[in-house]
């Protein structure tokens, strides 16, 4: 028993004693569990003995040794979260900086000043970028033959008018030319572009001016409606929507003039070109029923033909009448089609004459590579200027049967807008003759030039046409214009022939006392550069500034005569310099026969930028109503009657005393 006692305590001195706790190993290499576990309550009691030691010397340790396992990455985490404390930290400084208002009252007014800066930058860009900042020289437009049509110093051969022939200081010939009536009419598919919602300016355009006897037969007694004869009016629409679908068909039903395009409304995506696709192969107008001193040309889409369409309630009456006989003649392709805006007042009689000697006029001849075959400055003032559409009518018109496309005539008419950056005919309303409507509508890369402003884009088909050097580019500057309360720089007064006839006469005195070396420099000459004031004075209307009537308590007769360009009646606002009064105004105004000077046509042809309803029916009764002649000239020609009457028996009554 003694030597097993002996024994045990041998065996339990004999047994080492650490002298320090084990070194840990990581979790997962752990592989004797009682030794992790001796080694964990030892480090513990020496802990108890030095707790601030024990922690130290733990804490160091693991601070100290090398990680030799790996470890997950995470540094696009962290990535991510650093840049997100550096936004943090900025926009927290930003807020911070004592100019950032903290209160309510602080933060209000910064955030009116804010707006007032931003309106202020975007009105100041407009301005800069608007190349409308003065009233357009209307008076040089009417008078003036080379700011009608200025041509490009650029590219020379891509613009021409019929007045090509004519110096700067040119005076303006006459019109209508001596020729016009001898002509036959021409077709003109006019396409009003509309929108589903605007039936009541539909309906104002049906009861005025696509129907008006003045507008399609022209001032007096007119030509019976001849010259007219083959223009249809339609009104052009996108796909209605949902809410409109069944009254726009209801409309179509009723008075068969409206075209649904297939594709949205849209402005400036594309609904032009759709129009002139969908025209070459739709539009048709009625053919020539009268006879003309002058034979019908023959060109290469004279053949074709299609049987009449269900007519419009404002269709020419000649083709109404036709298609009511037993024998209604076939209609055939338009001359020219027209694209117009709804907010433009036409006066057909008007635009046919001017597109009916664009027609028959013989273009100069012009070479592509021959730049010196077209003289825009030539200085030669003589009879010629009384012939301005071609010297010999006659002699331009092409006869026969068989006529190549190459003979078509090539036109582009309208309202020429130039500034510094754009040369184009103006959207509210331009003529394209058959070919070039037609080509527009074939000619694959026409199709990516679609989009954006329409009247530009078209100008830039036009450029873009195989024979750009042939495409006559006519330009109307003086009789196409805003309404007088638009304000823009297009605006002045109703204008007739017999107020132009006094601003041309008045110009000519003006060009007179200049010398010579004046009107050659760029103050004149230059379309771009700046002319005199008086050019664009105007007795009606001032440049942004809103309309008002020269006098109080006028009726609605006397507001409408207000309105006319050079009337006493719109003069009644300098009542105290010239001492005119209401009463004599109104009693001096001059009848439609006069203002007209006896002429059927050579007036107004569009009056744009109609906004309001009540602007549409002011130029309705400033251009369609009115007498022939008032009271005073019709007294006026008693009286020189009277006089003619008296003379041949004071004069026999004198043979008898002798």
């Amino acid at each position: 028993m003694p030597h097993s006692g002996h024994s045990n305590c041998s065996s339990a001195s004999s047994t080492p004693v650490p002298s320090r706790a084990g070194s840990p190993l990581p979790q997962f290499l752990i592989s004797n569990p009682s030794y992790s576990s001796s080694s964990y309550s030892e480090s513990e009691s020496e802990q108890e003995f030095a707790p601030s030691l024990g922690r130290n010397r733990r804490s160091s340790w693991r601070g100290d040794r090398t990680r030799w396992w790996p470890l997950p990455p995470s540094g696009g985490r962290r990535r991510d979260f650093s840049l997100f404390r550096k936004i943090k930290r900025f926009f927290r400084r930003i807020v911070r900086h004592p100019f950032v208002p903290k209160t309510p009252l602080t933060i209000i007014l910064s955030f009116m000043i804010f707006t007032f800066f931003a309106i202020s930058l975007t009105l100041l860009l407009m301005y800069i970028l608007n190349p409308d900042k003065e009233p357009l020289p209307w008076r040089a437009y009417c008078s003036m033959p080379y700011y009608n049509s200025p041509p490009d110093p650029q590219n020379p051969l891509l613009y021409t008018d019929p007045y090509h022939n004519y110096s700067m200081g040119a005076t303006m010939p006459s019109f209508p030319h001596e020729h016009l009536e001898t002509l036959p009419p021409v077709g003109l598919f006019i396409g009003v572009f509309s929108t589903d919602s605007s039936f009541e300016r539909r309906a104002l355009i049906r009861s005025t001016w696509a129907s008006h006897a003045r507008s399609r037969n022209g001032a007096g007694t007119g030509d019976n409606g001849n010259g007219t004869s083959r223009t249809v009016v339609r009104f052009v629409l996108g796909q209605p929507r949902g809410d409109w679908a069944r009254r726009i068909q209801l409309e179509m039903e009723e008075y068969n003039d409206i075209v649904i395009l297939p594709m949205s409304e849209n402005m400036n995506g594309g609904k032009s070109h759709t129009y002139f696709s969908w025209a070459s192969i739709n539009a048709w107008v009625p053919p020539v029923y009268t006879e003309s001193s002058q034979p019908v040309p023959q060109f290469s889409y004279s053949n074709a033909s299609t049987k009449p369409p269900p007519l419009a309630p404002h269709d020419p009456p000649l083709a109404r009448k036709d298609t009511e006989s037993d024998r209604p003649k076939a209609w055939v392709r338009p001359d020219y089609v027209v694209k117009a805006d709804e907010d433009a007042f036409i006066m057909l009689a008007e635009l046919e004459a001017r597109l009916r000697l664009a027609l028959h006029d013989k273009p100069s001849t012009k070479s592509k590579n021959d730049p010196l075959s077209v003289s825009f400055y030539a200085h030669d003032n003589s009879s010629r200027h009384d012939m301005p559409f071609g010297m010999s009518l006659g002699r331009s018109l092409m006869h026969g049967t068989d006529v190549s496309a190459s003979q078509d005539p090539l036109i582009y008419w309208g309202y020429l807008v130039t500034n510094r950056l754009h040369r184009f005919m103006a959207g509210e309303l331009y003529a394209l003759s058959w070919s070039l409507a037609d080509w527009v509508a074939r000619d694959p890369s026409v199709k990516d030039m679609t989009k954006g402003a329409e009247d530009k884009q078209t100008a830039k088909w036009m450029k873009a046409h195989p024979q750009a050097y042939a495409v006559r580019w006519v330009s109307e500057r003086c009789w196409i214009y805003d309404h007088p309360r638009a304000g823009t720089v297009y605006t002045h007064g109703f204008l007739f022939p017999s107020e132009v006839t006094q601003v041309r006469e008045s110009m000519a005195k003006e060009l007179e006392q200049k010398p010579a070396e004046d009107i050659e420099t760029l103050q004149i000459g230059n379309a771009f550069g700046p002319t005199p004031s008086k050019w664009a004075h105007s007795s009606v209307s001032t440049f942004h500034a809103r309309y008002s009537p020269p006098a109080d308590d006028l009726n609605t007769k006397e507001s409408i005569e207000a309105m006319v360009e050079g009337s006493d009646m719109s003069l009644l606002r300098d009542s105290s310099v010239n001492g005119i009064t209401k009463q004599g105004a109104w009693v001096n105004r001059q009848g439609r026969k006069r203002r007209y000077e006896n002429q059927r046509v050579g007036g107004t042809v569009v009056v744009h930028f109609i906004k309001q309803n009540m602007w549409f029916l002011e130029t309705a009764l400033a251009l369609l109503e009115g007498e022939e002649e008032t009271e005073a000239e019709r007294f006026q020609s008693m009286q020189r009657l009277s006089q003619h009457s008296s003379s041949p028996s004071l004069g026999a009554l004198k043979h008898r005393r002798r």
